[in-house]
């Protein structure tokens, strides 16, 4: 963006609010994926067999998915700030938990399902800043936004570092101080919905359900999200135990992964503004589908590296040409449609880890995993060739980059 462009987007919204949606969204994904970041330590405590650890990993993504769409509902009704402020608030209580209690398997999948709540801050967040900022900069805010999912970093580079000097209980305690510090950013820095959509009733939100599109949305961002989260959280765990990298180590690659996938989508909301968002959510599953097909052979360390950062990169910039699309088709139900669609997300977060552990301990390779992956990409992108004819003739827009 040119000097100019920077000045005319600046002042074309509330820029407070849009860094208040980051900051809620990036610690919030940070508190989420930190028992994936911890998942070798928690393992090896309670000797986890590989399909418990898959469960273990994917219990917190599950419970970010069951509870993204009360948030999004939650975000129309009272507000993407007040909503926000709450569930910040209520992420504390398993930080606690974890760091005081933990004891056994059952209680940290506990702990990993009410994670959940920090999971579903994307239902708040993305809103939030689609709010504060017209319609020719969606693509761009919701990519900035949504680049909060670089909390996955923090926490695959720090936790396991953290662990090795403090044990992993206290991990969870020193994570309730960023929280607290946001909650108070968030709440002095970021402004409430001035014009609200009117209240209606249960029903009406219920009635997006009846959209096909919602179901579409849903299903790829199923594949480009839960791929992104599924694979951040289940990454230590994947080069630890197929390559015998070291637990701290195994973090540090994952970090490198995950940031690729992290600060790669606000370029795929660009793009998608540029070059229409049909075409590069196209483009970007066939990308996808290649790399993960290439990463099912198990290559060596270095190759798998750079086949995962590669393959992250994509799925991250998939999320961002998802999000561009989004907001143009649901203007006025923006925050229960990403619920909705969050919790496909999550919901495809949570199959894959689990996928890539039962792979592991029944046929004894992950292969079987990835290339399940590839296949629901292959088929994302059939699909999406498919309805994008309709979408071009009844709502698709040029002027706002939807359409070819």
């Amino acid at each position: 963006m040119r000097r100019g462009d920077i000045k005319k987007f600046f002042q074309a919204g509330h820029f407070g609010t849009l860094i208040s949606a980051f900051l809620y969204f990036d610690v919030s994904f940070m508190v989420w994926v930190m028992v994936g970041a911890l998942g070798v330590y928690i393992a090896e405590d309670f000797s986890l067999t590989a399909a418990e650890k898959g469960l273990l990993v994917a219990a917190p993504i599950l419970g970010g998915s069951l509870l993204r769409l009360p948030l999004g509902l939650a975000a129309d009704f009272f507000g993407p700030k007040k909503s926000g402020s709450v569930g910040l608030a209520l992420t504390l209580i398993p930080l606690l938990w974890a760091w005081l209690g933990g004891g056994s398997v059952e209680q940290m999948l506990f702990i990993g399902l009410m994670l959940g709540i920090a999971g579903a801050s994307f239902a708040v967040a993305l809103p939030m800043a689609s709010r504060c900022y017209p319609a020719r900069y969606q693509g761009l805010v919701m990519g900035i936004a949504g680049a909060g999912n670089s909390g996955t970093v923090i926490a695959a580079l720090l936790a396991p570092r953290l662990a090795e000097r403090l044990g992993w209980h206290a991990v969870f305690g020193v994570a309730t101080l960023p929280v607290l510090l946001t909650l108070a950013i968030f709440c002095l820095a970021a402004k409430e919905q001035t014009t609200r959509q009117p209240l209606q009733r249960f029903s009406a939100y219920l009635a997006v359900l009846k959209e096909a599109d919602t179901w579409w949305f849903s299903l790829f961002y199923m594949v480009t999200f839960g791929g992104f989260v599924g694979l951040a959280s289940f990454l230590p765990v994947f080069f630890h135990d197929q390559y015998g990298v070291s637990k701290v180590a195994s973090g540090g690659l994952t970090a490198l992964c995950v940031c690729a996938g992290s600060f790669f989508r606000p370029l795929g909301g660009l793009l998608a503004d540029r070059l229409g968002g049909i075409r590069v959510l196209m483009a970007l599953y066939a990308l996808v589908a290649g790399v993960v097909l290439l990463l099912s052979r198990l290559p060596p360390l270095s190759w798998a590296t750079t086949l995962l950062f590669a393959g992250m990169g994509v799925l991250g910039m998939g999320n961002g040409a998802v999000f561009q699309i989004v907001p143009q088709r649901f203007k006025n139900e923006i925050g229960v449609v990403t619920g909705l669609v969050g919790a496909a997300g999550g919901l495809g977060g949570f199959l894959l880890p689990f996928l890539l552990g039962l792979s592991k301990e029944f046929t004894g390779s992950y292969a079987a995993g990835f290339v399940f992956l590839a296949a629901a990409t292959l088929f994302c992108l059939a699909l999406l060739a498919y309805v994008q004819r309709d979408w071009r003739r009844d709502w698709a827009q040029e002027k706002v980059g939807v359409a070819f």
